[in-house]
């Protein structure tokens, strides 16, 4: 890239951004980390990214270091590879001899490094975990410390609630020592042994064969295998009944609803008998979330979420995070479900070489594993959404506020943009922030009218705008404080016309332009193109995302609408009148065909040999 090229690429800001020396510097910085990448050899191995203090901030693996460190400067990257690059001074790489020692050395060196920008399992940490000490009479507790000294730890469990029911269940069921120090000789036992707490190892009443058979059930019990230990006690409840023991039996009765109890919450049964992990990655640069589902013995026994903050991709994201947990992992599945494509070969090594486990992983496609990859995902999902949400935005607000040249802090921001196919099903969308975070409250869709078929965006533009503000100005709703349309300078002078049609001429309005995230102004100011990592930015793109995620959803509900109607008005007897009465009364036809002709003809009011027709052409 020569240098307009470059300077096309990062513009000139406002001398209240940055100065002119500022820019120099970053095009240097810039030139020079590009020509190291350039002349990296071919070869597989590890990549170091340095920042200007020579801290390592990201460690990857490639096939071919050149060709991999070099996209890192191409045109025409995403936000997150552009934010990441902008703090690169050097680059520094090890060739290996292959791809698996690449993927070994790139774990050993995210260990030693701990890169700002890889992942990092630092979260995933925080949760409790239960832990069977190594000692010839093991304690069962809770703890979030890991001590490797050959202690087995089970876990983790996000619902503490949850993990102090297994506790709770296990100092019922088998009475193990308690005392806080290293077990010692005593002469008489303490009080946990009067009233039925204790067995009393320290005074010889159990010997350790007989304790280790009630840590083997244990074991047992916190990786799924409920079904024995329910049995014997029934046997015993069964054995104490007989001899008219009866205060024991009711103990043991007791013992057994609450294990059943236990048992029941904390696991879905699918009837195979399996160990699978599925992992599901959901990304909202920088933040990341994972989400883990086991299940042992075809019973879900556990599920986690992870989160961290990275500016890698999805699957080198995933990839690093199956490396470290599964290194801290008591167990390892058979089968590993995941959400996006990583190396399976790379990883299926690793797991038999360096973890002496055989597994298989998979990216399923349909079926069962994929649903329940798919409920992983939701999980994660919403995981991160939450922490959007949750996320201060007060510097990031008052950075905008100084970047769009406003009067006040925009507390409101509104979004538009535009979706359309051909001129077809044209939809605007409107999306509220507060706060620099979403609030799907006010979010709203307008169907477009005024184009009759005419591919028009900024006829559309001006169509949404009117609707909107005409009705804030009727019903007396809050003004926002900044309007950001999806577009460049002319959807933002059709909005702007339009508003001061209006008598909104005191609402600002901005445009931001996609491909190099240019802040588009309504006025005679230059158009400007901050750093990457502007946390006024920051928020006007997620804004901007929201806006397209949305009108592309709406989008694409119309054409499965349209095609509904289509179909239904191919069944004899269903015209245009019986259609919309389908649809209007059923969210999908897939909801109309779990329903019987006659609650058909009930429900939408149609007739019953219409609905049969229906069901008849639609069960082909």
């Amino acid at each position: 890239m020569d240098s307009n090229a470059f300077e096309a690429e990062v513009s000139w800001l406002t001398d209240r951004q940055q100065t002119a020396d500022e820019v120099r510097c970053r095009k240097e910085r810039f030139e020079k980390a590009k020509s190291k990448a350039h002349s990296l050899p071919l070869n597989p191995g590890v990549y170091m990214h340095k920042d200007e203090s020579g801290t390592v901030i990201y460690v990857g693996k490639a096939k071919s270091l050149r060709k991999r460190v070099s996209q890192y400067f191409l045109p025409n990257r995403d936000r997150k590879t552009a934010a990441l690059v902008e703090k690169i001074c050097d680059i520094e790489y090890i060739i290996t001899g292959n791809d698996y020692e690449a993927l070994v050395l790139e774990n050993n060196l995210i260990k030693k490094y701990s890169p700002h920008y890889n992942i990092m399992l630092k979260d995933g940490k925080s949760y409790p975990v239960i832990r069977i000490t190594h000692e010839d009479f093991p304690k069962v507790f809770r703890t979030r410390r890991i001590i490797r000294d050959g202690s087995e730890y089970f876990g983790p469990y996000p619902d503490s609630g949850r993990l102090q029911e297994y506790l709770d269940l296990i100092d019922r069921l088998f009475s193990l020592r308690k005392c806080s120090t290293p077990m010692r000789k005593r002469e008489n036992p303490c009080l946990y042994y009067h009233i039925g707490r204790c067995q009393a190892p320290c005074c010889g009443k159990i010997t350790k064969d007989e304790y280790g058979k009630s840590i083997d059930r244990i074991r047992k019990f916190l990786s799924g295998g409920n079904t024995e230990l329910e049995n014997q006690l029934k046997e015993e409840m069964m054995l104490a009944s007989k001899e008219m023991k009866y205060e024991l039996a009711a103990k043991k009765r007791d013992m057994l609803a609450a294990l059943q109890s236990v048992s029941k919450a904390q696991m879905v049964e699918d009837f195979s008998n399996d160990n699978r992990d599925y992992a599901a990655i959901e990304m909202r640069s920088p933040l990341c979330t994972v989400s883990i589902m086991q299940y042992r013995d075809g019973k879900l026994i556990g599920r986690a979420l992870y989160r961290a903050q990275t500016f890698g991709d999805e699957s080198e994201t995933l990839l690093n995070f199956l490396m470290q947990y599964y290194e801290e992992a008591k167990e390892i599945p058979q089968q590993l479900f995941v959400s996006h494509e990583v190396d399976s070969e790379l990883i299926s090594r690793y797991f038999s070489e360096f973890l002496k486990r055989d597994v298989t992983v998979h990216v399923p496609k349909e079926g069962r594993d994929f649903r329940i990859l798919r409920m992983a995902g939701e999980n994660a999902s919403r995981d991160v959404e939450r922490r959007l949400k949750s996320r201060d935005n007060t510097e990031g607000l008052e950075v905008l506020r100084a970047l769009c040249g406003l009067e006040v802090i925009p507390e409101l921001i509104e979004g538009f943009d535009i979706a359309q196919l051909s001129g077809k099903y044209t939809v605007a969308s409107l999306i509220s922030f507060v706060n620099g975070n979403p609030n799907p409250a006010g979010y709203r869709r307008f169907n477009i009218r005024s184009l009759n078929g005419a591919i028009d965006d900024y006829g559309a533009m001006r169509e949404a705008v009117f609707r909107r503000y005409t009705r804030v100005m009727e019903e007396n709703l809050q003004r926002p404080d900044l309007i950001l349309i999806d577009g460049g300078k002319g959807q933002v002078n059709a909005a702007r016309q339009v508003l001061d049609e209006i008598g909104f001429a005191d609402v600002p309005v901005v445009g931001l332009a996609e491909k190099y995230e240019t802040i588009v102004f309504d006025d005679d100011r230059p158009d400007i193109r901050p750093d990457h990592s502007n946390e006024g930015l920051r928020i006007l793109i997620a804004v901007r995302d929201e806006c397209h995620r949305f009108a592309t959803g709406a989008n694409q509900a119309m054409r499965s609408r349209e095609a509904s109607f289509h179909l239904l008005e191919s069944v004899p007897g269903i015209g245009k009148k019986v259609s919309e009465k389908i649809m209007n009364t059923f969210a999908s036809i897939e909801e109309a065909v779990q329903c019987s002709a006659e609650e058909i003809s009930s429900r939408a009011g149609i007739p019953l040999k219409t609905a049969k027709n229906l069901l008849s052409r639609l069960k082909m």
